[in-house]
């Protein structure tokens, strides 16, 4: 588990290296496959002998687009080309940011989904993989394309002629490391009736969990304090439908639809035991822990297109979603003659809504020269409560906190909405056959309110400014150099108070009525190399950010015998990092269906602690990351295998609070895969995921007061792991 950074670093640049330097090893020998432009396309012959199934089977065979495993996408060929391991989005962004984005974008026949889970990239494992004509890696921009400011653009394009319908479907069975197991399956339909074409989809999916807990805590001498030992079942079941819809009126104009409903049966179990090392005998107590919980949301979203006589396009699109949570969570103490005693009763419930607009036309002024304009408007609101109950409290007991004593939490019933309008014009400029430049200008003007148990309104607007240089060397060689201003949306999580169930003596958190976005001025540079004949892909990026208002942990403390802290803003702070990424076929070897991938990343941050006035890296940074994986195709067998590694450089990430300081580490974990297609079509595929057994671990030191004190109370030492679980899935189409 313990690696030095340099160790980390010197390996994966050794990796790099290789690879990289045999693959130039064979350009002599090798033809140009991307032509007089850009743009690289991959026909469906491209992968007819891998026998593909999906279009995500197609996509996985793509250097620097497909995973390893075809699993996570966070690692190795699996990163989205063009980010930047850095600081992503608070509150993980609303909205569709008025054309701006980042990293891969997937495209069906040149469209996105208007939609938030309902998104493209899902829609391509419930596509038949002989519906699509052609792939298309698009590394310019252009007015003709439906999204901007993306590092590449995966257009997935489907034959226009077929009109019959395909089904496919997948049954699976997951085994974990405690012997349970777990049915799911999918099926789905996907064709096209005359101009009508439709994607239709019905899954059930098992997120068991059965993890593991051990703490070893000392108190501030280093005398033994107590050994806690957890385990935690939670036994998910999620059942989910969807449909996208897309209907041709003519050539100048069509419309798509898509409708998603999600329900999500989501309990967990606890059972502690704690060993009190102070006396002796050692004392054991017990307790448990049971928390139904649930989960449903739906979305309905679509977007309708018109293009004029001239060329020029009209665009509007909408989106309207709900996401509707609760949990009780109830705590028993047990004795030894079976009898058990609650002393805990936490209930917490939220409805999230967000309803969007969007509209934009965009016309040419000159010769290579593209003007869109458009607005914004979007409505989010949550309506969260939380209702809680102790055994020790003074009071009389309620049915409505499970028969224990209430106690009043502050901002525990709050409603928080806020209505953003963002107009923007985007300039796009092909300036010649190897520069274009992408301008763009947002300004985003917004109003938040909060009522219930905090009554606050407050008025927020910005302006945006964005330039995407590309520069192609060669058809082979792209460089992409862009300047942003980024405003992270805010999480309405971190304006009520909620439950607190990363530490067992806090029940809940604060919220925060007065955070403000953070935001941060960014500049990146990235250099992408596509080798000759499809060998593959090197690419590689420095970026630096300067962040306004970062948002971390504050002293929010009303009372001074009761400490309290919440998210909140503490000041500015930078960031600078490097990625560096390789996905190679093994031409070199006469092995072209073996692709090697790996990657490096590398980041630092500065930025002055609110607590101790310390300058100290962002909360819960790494210093990078790496991963290495291969996937190896063998047609001959009709099979194909593959691995993926991956580790966090995570020496020394902390988290600084009013309290208490926590350290993370962790163990490197690594995926494996087997599948195998019979004759008529149908993939039997044996994943092996955390096969190495990581384990995370949390150090948090406790301190009598504030941590600005120095007065160390307590260490505790916790390790969780899961285990490996397997996977067996069938899957074809008929």
């Amino acid at each position: 588990m313990h690696f030095t950074l340099t160790r980390i670093k010197n390996t994966a640049m050794r990796i790099l290296a290789i690879l990289v330097l045999s693959s130039f090893s064979s350009i002599g020998f090798s033809q140009d496959n991307v032509g007089d432009e850009s743009t690289v396309v991959y026909p469906a012959a491209y992968f007819a002998e891998f026998a593909p199934v999906t279009a995500q089977d197609m996509l996985d065979r793509i250097p620097g687009v497909g995973t390893p495993t075809g699993g996570p996408s966070f690692g190795g060929g699996g990163r989205p080309r063009g980010v930047i391991f850095g600081r992503g989005p608070a509150g993980g962004g609303r909205g569709f940011g008025g054309g701006q984005s980042g990293g891969n974008e997937i495209l069906i026949n040149g469209k996105r989904t208007a939609g938030k889970t309902n998104n493209t990239s899902g829609q391509l494992d419930r596509i038949a993989a002989d519906q699509v004509e052609y792939i298309e890696l698009i590394r310019g921009t252009s007015g003709d394309l439906d999204v901007r400011g993306s590092g590449q653009v995966i257009n997935v394009v489907l034959f226009e002629e077929i009109s019959s319908t395909s089904i496919s479907y997948e049954v699976s069975m997951e085994r974990y490391l405690d012997h349970a197991t777990e049915p799911g399956g999918s099926l789905s339909v996907s064709g096209q009736a005359g101009e009508l074409s439709y994607v239709i989809n019905a899954t059930v999916t098992a997120g068991y969990d059965h993890s593991v807990s051990k703490e070893n805590s000392v108190l501030g001498d280093f005398s033994p304090n107590d050994i806690i030992r957890e385990d935690r079942i939670t036994d998910q079941t999620t059942y989910e439908l969807s449909a996208n819809l897309n209907y041709r009126f003519n050539a100048r104009s069509s419309a798509r639809f898509n409708a998603q409903f999600i329900e999500n049966d989501n309990p967990f179990e606890i059972t502690r035991s704690t060993t009190d090392l102070r006396v002796s005998p050692n004392a054991l107590s017990r307790e448990r822990e049971d928390v139904p919980g649930k989960l449903d949301n739906w979305e309905i979203g679509g977007d309708y297109e018109y293009l004029t006589p001239a060329g020029n396009r009209f665009k509007l699109l909408f989106i309207s979603n709900e996401a509707n949570a609760s949990s009780t969570r109830e705590r028993f103490k047990l004795f030894a003659d079976g009898t058990e005693e609650k002393d805990l009763f936490l209930d917490t419930a939220s409805v999230t809504q967000e309803r969007i607009i969007r509209g934009s036309y965009t016309f040419d002024i000159f010769d290579n020269q593209d003007i869109e304009i458009g607005a914004e408007r979007a409505q989010t609101i949550l309506d969260s409560n939380l209702a809680l109950g102790t055994a020790d409290a003074t009071g009389t007991p309620s049915s409505a906190v499970g028969g224990l004593v209430p106690v009043e939490v502050a901002n525990a019933n709050s409603k928080v909405e806020e209505i953003r309008y963002e107009p923007f014009v985007i300039h796009n400029w092909i300036i010649n056959s190897r520069m274009s430049l992408e301008s763009t200008l947002l300004y985003e003007t917004s109003e938040i309110r909060q009522s219930g148990d905090v009554s606050n309104k407050r008025d927020f607007d910005f302006v945006k400014p964005k330039l995407d240089f590309r520069f192609d060397l060669t058809p082979q060689l792209q460089l992409r150099a862009s300047i942003e201003k980024v405003v992270n949306q805010l999480s309405f999580a971190d304006f009520v108070a909620a439950n607190d169930d990363q530490d067992d003596d806090s029940n809940t958190q604060a919220g925060n009525e007065n955070l403000k976005q953070e935001w941060f001025w960014q500049y990146v540079f990235n250099a992408e190399y596509r080798l000759p004949n499809d060998i593959g892909v090197v690419d590689g990026g420095i970026f630096y950010h300067q962040h306004h208002d970062v948002i971390e942990r504050i002293d929010v403390t009303t009372d001074a015998d009761e400490l309290s802290s919440a998210n909140g803003n503490i000041g500015d702070g930078d960031m600078w990092g490097m990625n560096l990424n390789a996905s190679i076929r093994m031409h070199m070897i006469n092995m072209p269906n073996l692709l090697l991938t790996a990657t490096l990343r590398v980041t630092d941050s500065s930025i002055t602690d609110p607590f101790l006035g310390i300058d100290r890296r962002f909360q819960f940074q790494a210093r990078g990351f790496n991963s290495f994986g291969f996937r190896h195709d063998i047609p001959s067998w009709n099979m194909n295998w593959g691995l993926q590694w991956l580790n966090r450089h995570d020496n020394n990430i902390k988290r600084y609070d009013i309290d208490d300081i926590e350290l993370a580490a962790g163990d490197p974990t690594a995926f494996m895969f087997a599948e195998y297609i019979d004759s008529r079509g149908i993939t039997y595929r044996l994943d092996a995921n955390a096969f190495t057994n990581d384990v995370s671990c949390r150090e948090r030191q406790r301190f009598v007061g504030r941590i600005s004190s120095g007065i160390l109370e307590e260490i505790e030492d916790r390790c969780t792991g899961s285990g490996r679980t397997l996977s067996f899935k069938v899957t074809g189409t008929f």
